[in-house]
């Protein structure tokens, strides 16, 4: 029996989460279905509900139905529970338990890349429910956490929440260990986002992808110094993996699948 799981979200077509699952499914000998499921912007209840009502048994969440999934979800895990947003629904015997894993495929990915999060001085860009998702893992790999946002009183509630420090994008100096932008300021190409002189020597990611090429705001960190750039890209596939290892009890191996999905455009 082929067991269906799918992510939700509006739009979804853009959607990568197929093609990584079906590598994962295909390394780890898992007999699975994964499709794309578009919902109205107010409907996400109602599709999650026909969706399990019909077999499903699993869901992953994007855009912009986050917080939706956290308030359907009979049960959250940790890291739901903590940032208030769910992306990953795992089917039980008793109900749904909403989980998050975006904030440990973050962690694990800057780990993949062998930068500095121990004592690290990060800056995050943004105070978004991207960013209410990744907080605490990043604390718990030991950073020292600063949001800056361009509201800064909305930073400034965010920051209250988690403890730490908080300023407008306006007001951000130099120096860092690395800057993470989780604003979607990229999707509209636009890279400068606080003063160049914050991103020189620092290790600069983009929580946003790009198959073909550099975000916007790789772009921008780059040309005005920054050590290292990535996208999120590998994020996507290390959240992507901890979802896998919930519905299915194994970790599918993450080496060479970004540059496959680089390889190919993404398609299949």
């Amino acid at each position: 029996m082929t067991d269906r799981y799918a992510v939700i979200g509006n739009p979804v077509s853009h959607s990568l989460s197929p093609r990584i699952h079906a590598m994962f499914a295909q390394t780890t000998a898992q007999r699975i279905s994964y499709g794309k499921l578009q919902a109205p912007e107010k409907g996400f209840a109602a599709a999650a509900e026909r969706f399990f009502s019909a077999g499903g048994k699993g869901l992953n969440v994007t855009l912009p139905f986050k917080v939706d999934a956290w308030r359907w979800s009979g049960q959250h895990d940790t890291a739901a529970a903590v940032s208030g947003a769910v992306n990953t629904i795992v089917l039980r015997e008793h109900g749904t338990l909403g989980c998050n894993t975006d904030g440990a495929g973050l962690v694990n990915d800057l780990r993949r890349l062998g930068w500095p999060l121990d004592g690290a001085r990060l800056l995050i860009l943004g105070a978004g429910g991207a960013v209410r998702g990744v907080l605490k893992p990043l604390q718990d790999a030991g950073a020292v956490l600063t949001i800056a946002n361009r509201t800064r009183s909305k930073a400034e509630q965010l920051a209250a929440q988690f403890q730490v420090a908080a300023c407008g994008l306006g007001d951000v100096a130099a120096s860092w260990d690395v800057v993470v932008n989780a604003t979607s300021a990229g999707l509209a190409e636009e890279g400068a986002l606080i003063a160049p002189g914050a991103v020189a020597a620092a290790h600069c990611y983009d929580l946003f992808y790009s198959i073909d090429g550099q975000t916007a705001f790789c772009r921008w960190a780059a040309q005005y110094g920054a050590f290292a750039v990535s996208d999120g890209l590998g994020m996507l596939v290390e959240q992507a993996a901890l979802a896998f290892h919930l519905w299915r009890g194994v970790r599918p191996p993450v080496a060479g699948v970004a540059e496959a999905l680089r390889a190919d455009g993404g398609a299949r």
